[in-house]
């Protein structure tokens, strides 16, 4: 017995990097708390991050019974209550068959669990989020606890639910951001873990030109690529398309081995023919799902268009290649490095919506005070980016300076900002939530410290 408390403190220094995510312990079906510390010791290697909101949770509750044999009368057969029957049928998988050893069984006798799947919800009705719980067969973070559900939501950057992000039991770390795509290319879970692969193993293959020719994927070795995601149907992408087939032609003209590789989302074989038509570069065939499905849940694509530049190692320089293209239209700054303070424009204002944003309003009628705040804020955001770097972790906040056009007016007045300028604000868009530092002189000590207190959660809060 002697072992126990030394089994004990392995288990809790197992579950630490989860424990810091999720907290102490999670909610079961039942009501009662789970020990996230507990996780480990069932064997679970692996957490599935489910968010999204209990009215499709409502659904997935009803199906996760039909799922189950249980009959579900009333539920819908929409596409809720299908992703939802999906995702029951899948995690059923990995629960421990009951039959095959006795409650009483030594742990290493016991079938493994494997996978967990923890809902994070958005819901702010606490009876909603009881009802829609209950019914689900996975654990849940508990309702109280709103800023840790917040601080998950811009951690891993989710922008549209419903959304199911594996991570790593062990280390917390991201293993696939795409999640449903993995429940509906592998149901069966042959693929278990779901890793991420090299891009070359990925898009392995052969590859179209628009006048029906091809070519091997490894033509790709030792060039910048940009993998393009993006669909006729989709406004957005078309205007991207027009801009960013002046950029192939620029970057391609300036020396750069440089290839674009299009992963169509259209929704017919012939609307894929029609849209490629118009681009000069690769594409995977539309034919093969499995490798443009695969590509998605590679980079987690979350929306369209969406560019990721990569480097001739095949890592990824760059998630914003859309903004990159749209700000650099003679790509002087190519193959786009990210900049640790990025000027607001109206093209990059989407990243707003990402997460957390540290934004400096400066008055850009002074010459030079757009760049003298760049350089002031520029230490800090590459201390901040280096330190998660060293982690494998993407940065908590992305760095701005804005001047004084439309598009910052509008967001002053959407975010019910002061005039004042200097301002130095954390805006966090998806938490609707604000904070801001209106003093007479901003220095290098005053942003850090601002900075710091945000990331310690020592700041309180303002409703946006």
């Amino acid at each position: 017995m002697s072992s126990s408390p030394c089994a004990a403190a392995a288990a809790a220094a197992a579950a630490a990097p989860l424990a810091e995510l999720l907290g102490e312990a999670l909610a079961a079906p039942d009501g009662s708390a789970v020990p996230v510390a507990s996780l480990p010791a069932r064997g679970v290697s692996l957490v599935g991050l489910y968010f999204g909101y209990c009215g499709a949770g409502s659904s997935a509750a009803g199906a996760a019974a039909a799922a189950a044999g249980a009959g579900a009368a009333g539920t819908g057969a929409g596409p809720g209550a299908q992703l939802a029957a999906s995702l029951a049928a899948f995690y059923a998988r990995f629960q421990p068959a009951r039959s095959e050893a006795g409650a009483g069984a030594a742990p290493e006798q016991r079938q493994q669990q494997r996978l967990e799947i923890v809902f994070v919800s958005a819901e702010q009705d606490q009876q909603r989020w009881q009802e829609a719980t209950r019914a689900m067969p996975w654990l849940a973070l508990p309702f109280a606890d709103k800023r840790r559900k917040l601080k998950l939501w811009n951690k891993f950057r989710v922008s549209n639910i419903p959304s199911l992000i594996f991570i790593d039991a062990t280390t917390g770390k991201v293993v696939c951001r795409n999640g449903l795509l993995v429940i509906r290319d592998d149901p069966e879970g042959l693929e278990f873990p779901w890793g991420a692969r090299p891009f070359g193993d990925v898009v392995a293959g052969p590859l179209l030109r628009n006048n029906g020719q091809t070519q091997e994927s490894s033509t790709l070795e030792g060039s910048y690529v940009g993998v393009y995601f993006s669909a006729h149907w989709c406004p957005p992408c078309r205007s991207l398309t027009r801009v960013l087939v002046e950029s192939y032609r620029k970057i391609k003209e300036s020396g750069h081995k440089f290839e674009i590789v299009f992963v169509s989302a259209d929704r017919s074989e012939e609307s894929f023919k029609q849209y490629f038509s118009e681009m000069p570069w690769l594409a995977v065939p539309y034919a093969d799902d499995s490798r443009r499905s695969r590509l998605n849940r590679l980079y987690g694509i979350q929306g369209i268009p969406t560019l990721i530049v990569l480097d001739p190692k095949g890592d990824v320089i760059t998630r914003q290649g859309r903004v990159e293209v749209l700000n650099d239209i003679e790509c002087r700054e190519f193959p786009w490095h990210p900049k640790p303070v990025l000027e607001l424009t109206d093209s990059n204002a989407v990243q707003l919506n990402e997460g957390p944003c540290l934004v400096l309003f400066v008055d850009s009628d002074d010459d030079g005070e757009s760049e003298a705040a760049k350089q002031l804020i520029q230490p800090i955001a590459e201390k901040i980016i280096a330190k998660y770097k060293a982690k494998d972790e993407e940065a908590p906040l992305l760095f701005f300076v804005a001047g004084e056009d439309d598009m910052t007016d509008s967001l002053r007045d959407y975010t019910n900002l002061p005039e004042a300028a200097p301002l130095l604000t954390i805006l966090d868009m998806s938490a609707r939530a604000k904070y801001v530092m209106d003093v007479e002189e901003i220095t290098p000590d005053i942003v850090e410290a601002f900075v710091n207190d945000f990331l310690m959660d020592k700041l309180k809060p303002e409703p946006i």
